[in-house]
Parts: C-alpha cells; structure tokens; sequence
C-alpha cells in the first residue's frame, strides 16, 4: 500500500474546520439578527412613549437586553430606568451583581418591595412560607402607577412556555394592567401599533425571538459577566417532586428527605423559594451551550416549583398582571 501524502491526511480535518467556520458564520448571522431586531425594539420604546423603563432582575435574559441597550444608546446615556420588583427572597449574589452593573452604566435603578406592598396591606400571605414570586404583580401595579410607566421592557422569550409563546412583542395592557390576549393587536412586517388610551400601557418584550441557546452564544460571543449561580458550583440539595431544591433557610430541609452536596448551576434565577438548580459540571458560556444543546426540558419545566402549573393557569396569572 503506497504512503498517503500530507495532503490527503489533512483532508478530513480541513473539511471539518470548514463545516465548524461554516456553523459559526451561521450562528453569528443568527446573533447579529437577533440583536439587531432587539435594538431596533429599544429604539423604538424609546421613541414612542413618554415614561419606559426596563425591567431589570440582574439575570441572564435582562443582562442580555441591558448589552443590547448599551449598544444601542452609549455608557450612561441609556434613556430610561432601570426597574427591579423584589420579592426580599432573591439571591443575594443576584441582587449585588444587579446593583453593581446599574452602577456601571450610570443608570437609575429603581426597585420596589414586595415587602413594602405587605406592610401597607395590598398583598397578604396564605401562609408566612408561602412564595412570594406571584404576588410580584401586586407590586409592579403600584409601581406603575407611582412612576406613571406606559411601557415595560421585559426580557421573557417565547420558548419558556406556552403562554409566553401567544405574547406579542408590544404587549398591549389595559387599565388594569390585564393582559386579553383577544385583544392583542396584530404585528405584521415589524411595525407595532404602540397607541394607547389612558391608563392603559405596554410590555415589550425585546428578546421574544431568542431562544434559551441564542441567549447563551450571545453571553459567550460578547463575554456578558453574569452572576456566579449561573455556573457550576458545589452547593446542599434536596430531591423534592424531581427537582433539586436548595437548602437555605426559606427551603428547609423536610422529614425523610436526605441533604447531598452537588455540583449544580442555575438556569434561570428568581425568588429563593421556587428556583431550582439542575446538574451541571459547565463552567463557562461555552460549556453552557454544549448542555443547552442536548437539553430536553425546557428553562422553566426544569427549574421553576411554581411553573408547575397548568398553561391556563399561567395565563390568568398575566391577567391579573403578572409579567
């Protein structure tokens, strides 16, 4: 058998470099869309109403949009607040990181408490362990009317779940703040109908198109900095109804269950009681990316005790107001 030439043992690997710049030529064009709509949308808030402001958590999807805002005005010249309604049982790591990227860009960040809507009565508990994720809304209302918002930017995408799935990107609210999904208007060849009567507003969902695995390549393409809960860490957990539940003193341990020290991270972050890690060794955006890929639950389905629920049930809780 003759000796192969140089040539022919590099062929194989050339045409596989060729098939991976290929794969990210494409993926790039898919973020430089994806972004490109997104700023077009902030821009576009930003023109046609008087008082915006963008949700800010200090999670991955906000902190995605808030790049998506820096490109798009410039350090400090971001043209509206940033605002956070928090529950009192969020993160800590989340909350400082959420301070400290307001801070960076020279913007106002205005949060409000949950807290604060229990000691004036607008929202009473079930029961002291019950979650206070739901009762955000309460909140956000009077937050709404304190500052006279008429457009929110959040950052929910339609691949979360089902109801999201029916959300327009201009999200037209009534007077109530109610969400009639009868009464969304329709969205065709990207111009929104952004008319408003009074009282009413709109959330705006920028990053609607994106999915989980865009918003990953993204942090990765851009090196976005993110709370360190998104990455693996050693941290006590319980099985509880499939998920791993945190032990922290709002998630105590329960009779009969058992308390493992496990290598997890977090896919989405919220209110300490109903946010769940998954397993994961992935320790950078990029390895992130490689679990997304062969993710077969969804965001949410995987992390969230109060996604536990039926579509319909979601809906009514954005009737009521819910983001």
């Amino acid at each position: 058998m003759n000796a192969r030439t140089e040539s022919e043992l590099l062929e194989p690997m050339q045409h596989s470099l060729l098939r991976s710049e290929h794969h990210d030529h494409l993926s790039n064009a898919q973020l430089d869309a994806l972004e490109e709509e997104t700023i077009f949308i902030l821009r576009e808030v930003a023109a046609a109403f008087e008082r915006p402001t963008l949700l800010f958590s200090g999670g991955k999807d906000s902190l995605v949009m808030l790049k998506c805002a820096e490109k798009a005005f410039g350090v400090g010249r971001i043209p509206y607040p940033l605002l956070m309604i928090d529950t009192g049982h969020n993160f800590h790591e989340v909350t400082d990181f959420r301070d400290a990227r307001a801070k960076e860009l020279q913007a106002e960040l205005i949060v409000r408490s949950v807290e604060d809507s229990m000691k004036r009565g607008t929202v009473r508990l079930a029961h002291p362990g019950e979650s206070r994720n739901v009762h955000q809304s309460v909140t956000l209302l009077e937050a709404i009317d304190e500052f006279r918002f008429d457009a929110l930017i959040g950052g929910a995408r339609r691949d979360e779940e089902k109801a999201r799935a029916k959300e327009r990107i201009f999200s037209h609210r009534d007077s109530f703040g109610q969400w009639q999904p009868k009464a969304q208007r329709p969205e065709l060849w990207t111009l929104f109908n952004t008319r408003l009567q009074p009282g009413e507003h709109f959330r705006v969902f920028p990053i609607s198109n994106w999915t989980e695995l865009d918003v990953w390549q993204y942090i990765e393409r851009e090196q976005i900095a993110l709370p360190s809960l998104y990455y693996s860490h050693q941290r006590e957990v319980v099985e509880r109804k499939g998920l791993l539940v945190p032990v922290t003193a709002l998630t105590p341990v329960r009779a009969g269950e058992t308390v493992e020290s496990r290598a997890v991270r977090f896919r989405t972050v919220g209110d300490i009681t109903c946010t769940c890690p998954v397993p994961s060794l992935a320790a950078t955006a990029a390895e992130i990316v490689i679990e997304t890929l062969a993710a077969d639950v969804s965001e949410r389905g995987a992390t969230r005790m109060d996604d536990k629920t039926s579509e319909a049930s979601m809906e009514k809780r954005k009737k009521d107001g819910y983001f």
